[in-house]
């Protein structure tokens, strides 16, 4: 989820209440607010447990998955506390950035927070934003801990994204596509889903692609896939979430307000950002029309 700012850089609790609510009404099987979309980086730890407790409230029956990571061990520690006692069911963990641990070093980070914390937690490799790869030994060794549940693969590497599900599959633990064009490559070798950035956007069409392809059909998957290919690239032409922001504006789902140093997406791209959500509306419109036409 994105987090929503008013004119003075606060929190938007009311935007982000109602965007919880149009996602669940959407048919999303969780929301992860203060992830990377969320801007997390930029949010105080209240600011963090407050986003986490409005989207807690804001829903009936979704679980709220928490984003609690920090290149920190004791500060992740924490925020993943405060999380569990504001009532998140599940915590996302992206592996500590900039301070490039060694795998032992992810292993120790993991398991400390999987010992003292007890929800179920998912591992958030994206190497482009940490500077450290978690690989697939590593991930494999996380697994057998019963508290780690998850793995959020956003190298890029289908390759890796394969040998994890392939070395994993007896044990109770998920892989999800962390990067929106490789969600169907990442469900055809075994995933079981997506932690999506553009399903702020598209949140039906996504879950119908996610769930042909779970239910094997894989024809309806990549017609779904192919629609939505576009709006994958426009969202990623500029550091996220500015991209996304931008498209929740022009949709009318909150501010493209950013805290800096982030800021607006350029006017270049903005434009081709519009034609790329005016078709998705056109089509979906286009089947709309058709649909009643046959009924």
């Amino acid at each position: 989820m994105c987090t929503p700012f008013d004119e003075d850089e606060r929190i938007d609790f009311e935007t982000l209440r109602t965007d919880a609510q149009r996602l669940e009404t959407a048919g999303v099987d969780g929301l992860v607010p203060v992830g990377s979309t969320g801007e997390s980086a930029t949010l105080t730890h209240d600011e963090h447990v407050e986003v986490v407790e409005a989207v807690i409230e804001a829903v009936d029956d979704v679980p709220v998955i928490a984003g609690t990571g920090s290149n920190n061990t004791r500060e992740a520690l924490e925020l993943s506390e405060r999380a569990a006692d504001a009532g998140a069911d599940g915590l996302l963990l992206i592996s500590p950035y900039y301070n490039k641990p060694e795998q032992r070093g992810l292993i120790e980070h993991y398991r400390t927070i999987a010992d003292a914390v007890d929800l179920p937690q998912i591992v958030y490799n994206v190497p482009s934003r940490t500077g450290r790869n978690i690989e697939p030994d590593t991930a494999v060794e996380l697994a057998s801990h019963e508290n780690i549940v998850g793995y959020k693969a956003a190298s890029g590497d289908l390759g890796q994204i394969s040998e994890v599900v392939e070395r994993t599959r007896e044990e109770d633990f998920a892989v999800l596509s962390g990067d929106d064009g490789m969600t169907l490559p990442t469900l055809s070798v075994g995933g079981t889903g997506t932690i999506s950035v553009a399903a702020n956007i598209e949140p039906e069409r996504t879950c119908a692609m996610v769930g042909a392809a779970l239910d094997g059909d894989y024809q309806r998957a990549r017609e779904l896939h192919h629609e939505l290919g576009p709006l994958f690239r426009e969202l990623f032409v500029e550091t996220n979430p500015i991209p996304v922001k931008e498209a929740m504006e022009i949709r009318g789902y909150g501010p493209a307000r950013l805290r800096s140093p982030l800021s607006r997406l350029a006017d270049e791209y903005r434009e081709d950002l519009e034609a790329v959500l005016a078709d998705l509306e056109r089509e979906e419109t286009e089947l709309a029309d058709s649909a009643e036409g046959d009924r």
